[in-house]
């Protein structure tokens, strides 16, 4: 293992720990630390009964309710015989002591990540097919029965986007590394602009995107990352896959901005908001606008704690970090465009 691995994992005291609990962890085992994973530090666990998957909280002071991943446990285990796709969870330990914060291990799904929402190495009708498949899980992740799987207290009541708006200008504020004229006129207008509560509240996934879903073939075999995974309004997932849509295209944008999305097979923003609305019975969205620039917003909040993680030495990946930390200006300006010019796909 690499050193920063090695900390993070140590492994004698791991193997003694989850041996009662997960098979092959008695045998040899061999971590390795995803290059993924900014937020909440990610391993894979090869042992002789089959690799798994560690996530952990990371070192150092973190930001009041960040980086829960008892909550990412508690979601997965319940949505385990559900519609949406999920790793099988297999512990979670919330003692520090192990190996120096809590962490839980799951299965590890077998499948393709994408990282390029242009499906590059996919033919055109497979790409329809991809993307289809994404709207449809997101549908079904809405339509989860919240009280069934044990979920009703897994977030706060109230109108979401009033709780977030004010939750992730606290979040910004704590990690602020230089002002930031355009945020903050974001975040001003923002609160001007926030919609009545219509009573719509489901689970969301709270940063829904391809990456953060794994196939086989053109079907989702899991998705991923729920950190921020909590009780609220749908059209934020949906609104944040729209705002990853319009980031520049390639590895660091990871969008489709100025991309000739039908030559593709891929689909415009309201042919996505169609098909969603068509599976939850939705006459349409009204007010777009306002909840893509919330989600400009929220990850440019997002990437403002990633970049302060990287300065403070805590960052999962620093140089990563800081590369990322860069955009928020972008988001910024983005979000304000959504507000101030109108939207349309």
């Amino acid at each position: 293992m690499a050193e920063d691995t090695a900390e993070l994992v140590p492994l004698s005291r791991l193997q003694a720990y989850l041996s009662p609990f997960v098979a092959g962890m008695d045998g040899p085992v061999e971590v390795t630390k995803f290059a993924s994973g900014q937020s909440n530090p990610t391993f894979r666990l090869d042992t002789p009964a089959g690799p798994y998957v560690l996530r952990r909280k990371p070192p150092g002071k973190l930001l009041k309710s960040a980086h829960a991943v008892e909550r990412e446990f508690r979601v997965q285990r319940a949505l385990a015989e559900t519609a949406v796709p999920v790793p099988r969870m297999l512990h979670l330990c919330e003692d520090p002591d192990v190996i120096g914060a809590a962490f839980y291990v799951m299965e590890m799904v077998a499948g393709d990540n994408h990282d390029d929402p242009r499906l590059p190495d996919l033919q055109a009708d497979a790409r329809t097919r991809l993307l289809d498949e994404m709207n449809r899980v997101l549908a079904d992740l809405h339509a989860v029965d919240i009280d069934a799987v044990g979920l009703q207290d897994y977030g706060k009541p109230g109108n979401y986007y009033a709780r977030q708006l004010s939750r992730w200008t606290q979040q910004y504020k704590a990690a602020e590394t230089e002002p930031l004229a355009d945020m903050d006129a974001l975040i001003a207008t923002l609160e001007t602009r926030l919609p009545e509560d219509d009573g719509q509240r489901t689970l969301v996934h709270g940063d829904y995107r391809l990456d953060n879903l794994i196939f086989t073939g053109s079907r989702c075999a899991a998705v991923l990352d729920w950190e921020l995974s909590t009780l609220g309004h749908p059209y934020a997932d949906l609104a944040a896959v729209l705002m990853q849509w319009r980031m520049p295209p390639g590895r660091d944008g990871r969008g489709l901005a100025g991309v000739d999305r039908a030559a593709l097979g891929l689909p415009s923003d309201h042919a996505f908001i169609a098909a969603y609305c068509a599976r939850r019975g939705l006459p349409g969205i009204d007010d777009f606008g306002f909840y893509l620039a919330f989600a400009f917003f929220r990850m440019g909040a997002i990437l403002q704690g990633v970049k302060k993680r990287a300065l403070d030495g805590n960052a999962s990946n620093p140089e990563r970090g800081l590369a990322l930390g860069a955009h928020v200006p972008n988001f910024a300006r983005n979000g304000l465009w959504c507000l101030r010019d109108g939207w349309q796909a």
